[in-house]
């Protein structure tokens, strides 16, 4: 049950990052500045996180967990890249498109997470998850308020972007819990972070590091962004998704939206109507539905011997 938790914690922490992200952007800063503070600093965390814990570890017979050998840095920093690669893409489109529509456009990643399980293991995904499939699905396009209708045309820039947000978040979960599973999580993280930052500084080389932003007000959003969207979501899925598996690892994640419909109904006062409570239940039913049918069905059998 512990594992389900730590993958539902990293989720919701997720959930915080469009809030932080708006917020930011109302500050003056963009996407640039914004992702890349955030993945420099999320990155100097994991390590000290890494090395404290290792230092720690030495006394006892588990040192050898932490360690990281040649053939196993590429892959884990190539599965760090997609993290990247997913604040780059949300980020933008929330540059373009309403966060309600980005955050419906970023969870496509529910559908694409489940089949690319089913097509690496080759195995069709159970009843269970299907049935809560369907309860995300209709949970999500009721909480993102996309059904309260006179929205202005989406900007077809910010829906690529959400939608490529929505296959790189996909690839992933399903990827981090494959990698280098033997190595204590805490590292993998800091590794695969390390792809990430890569990618980012690639893309968006660091120029907030001396045109002044952080002595401004950037540095606080960067701090925040980096500890719920850097260190606690991918150390918490290293943990978890070995455990439960990638697609069900998908469906928990879900609870992203309903934090982030909470987190924009509280700190941005964006109205949040009637129509978008009922979905963030239904989708908060669509992550539970699994391990209940999975408990019902335990009982059931236990009856039946």
């Amino acid at each position: 049950m512990k594992y389900y938790v730590y993958v539902l914690a990293g989720a919701c922490s997720f959930g915080l990052l469009s809030t932080f992200v708006k917020k930011a952007y109302e500050s003056g800063f963009h996407v640039g500045e914004v992702v890349g503070s955030q993945i420099l600093f999320g990155l100097i965390m994991l390590w000290l996180m890494a090395f404290v814990t290792a230092k720690s570890a030495r006394e006892g017979s588990a040192t050898h967990l932490f360690r990281v050998t040649p053939r196993q840095v590429l892959p884990l920093m190539l599965v760090g890249t997609s993290s990247g690669l997913t604040g780059i893409f949300y980020y933008a489109a929330l540059q373009y498109v309403s966060a309600s529509f980005a955050i419906l456009l970023l969870f496509q990643f529910t559908w694409i997470g489940i089949v690319l399980e089913a097509v690496i293991d080759r195995k069709r995904p159970s009843k269970e998850k299907l049935i809560a499939l369907i309860f995300l699905f209709i949970g999500i396009i009721m909480a993102s308020g996309y059904l309260k209708g006179n929205l202005e045309a989406p900007s077809w820039l910010g829906v690529g972007l959400g939608l490529l947000s929505a296959l790189t978040y996909a690839v992933f979960i399903a990827m981090s819990g494959r990698v280098a599973k033997q190595v204590a999580p805490i590292t993998r993280s800091a590794v695969m972070q390390t792809g990430s930052f890569l990618i980012v500084m690639l893309i968006f080389p660091p120029h907030f590091l001396w045109n002044g932003s952080l002595h401004e007000s950037l540095l606080p959003w960067a701090l925040l962004l980096a500890l719920f969207g850097v260190v606690i979501p991918p150390l918490f899925f290293a943990i978890g998704v070995p455990r439960i598996g990638g697609g069900m690892a998908t469906i928990m994640s879900a609870a992203e939206l309903p934090t982030a419909v909470v987190m924009s109904f509280v700190v941005l006062n964006e109205s949040v109507n009637g129509l978008q409570w009922i979905g963030v239940i239904v989708t908060m039913l669509g992550i539970a539905l699994p391990e209940l049918l999975k408990r019902r069905k335990r009982q059931h059998q236990l009856q039946v011997e």
